[in-house]
């Protein structure tokens, strides 16, 4: 089976080269396509057929400081070095703020989390991943509302670390 981190990389790399579309066949006749439009440079297909229906690990979700732009107002930081990293999505899916519809949310605006928050779900070709914060701080800001669509590389969270 096809590692999340390994697709995440694959995807990666396309969107780094010139190539328009990748075809990678695994074991069991695993395979996944990653194709890209090749004048604007996005991923716009990840497809995996005939995969064991088994739930992977949790994803770890890389987090980048906010760069602030001319015009738009960033929350602003203390003399204790604190910052805010924005989180994003992994992976083109589905947003749940949930584990499920009848379930209280993982987080909220203003809730303190640690590295190993689970944050969300993205739901991605039927498989449910788990989006763990990796920072520790408080939840800033929510991008999205549960079961949005959501993009590879689509800010979801603000966290304000200390």
């Amino acid at each position: 089976m096809f590692k999340m981190n390994d697709i995440k990389e694959l995807i990666r790399a396309v969107d780094r080269s010139s190539i328009g579309e990748l075809t990678i066949k695994g074991e069991n006749d695993q395979q996944i396509s990653i194709s890209k439009q090749m004048n604007v440079g996005q991923v716009a297909l990840i497809e995996e057929t005939q995969v064991p229906a088994t739930i992977p690990a949790p994803v770890k979700v890389e987090a980048a400081p906010i760069q602030k732009q001319e015009g738009i107002q960033t929350p602003s930081t203390t003399t204790e070095e604190t910052s805010v990293h924005k989180i994003t999505s992994p992976m083109v899916g589905t947003f749940y703020a949930a584990p499920s519809p009848d379930s209280d949310v993982y987080v909220r605006v203003g809730d303190q989390i640690k590295e190993d928050t689970v944050l969300c779900i993205v739901e991605a070709m039927k498989l449910m991943n788990e989006l763990e914060a990796e920072v520790s701080g408080e939840i800033v800001e929510i991008f999205v509302e549960s079961g949005q669509v959501v993009e590879y590389g689509q800010p979801l969270f603000l966290v304000k670390t200390a």
